[in-house]
């Protein structure tokens, strides 16, 4: 595991410590399990892309384009 070392304001950091004491953990594991969602929400979005590139290709309106104007009439 790699050490790192990260700069904040002295009242956040104890803020975020207090969290972590009321959640039984330590600010150490709460960042390590944000950088494990961070990095899997990457992930998301890239296939949430891929999703959405197919899924155009795949829905069509018919021949007739639409304006802007007209998707947005009520």
């Amino acid at each position: 595991m790699k050490n790192i070392t990260l700069s904040a304001n002295e009242h956040v950091i104890e803020h975020a410590r207090a969290i972590a004491r009321e959640r039984h953990t330590t600010l150490n594991q709460m960042f390590r399990d944000w950088l494990v969602t961070f990095d899997s929400g990457s992930e998301r979005v890239s296939n949430y892309r891929e999703f959405m590139k197919d899924t155009v290709k795949q829905v069509s309106v018919g021949k007739k384009k639409i304006s802007r104007e007209e998707m947005n009439e009520r």
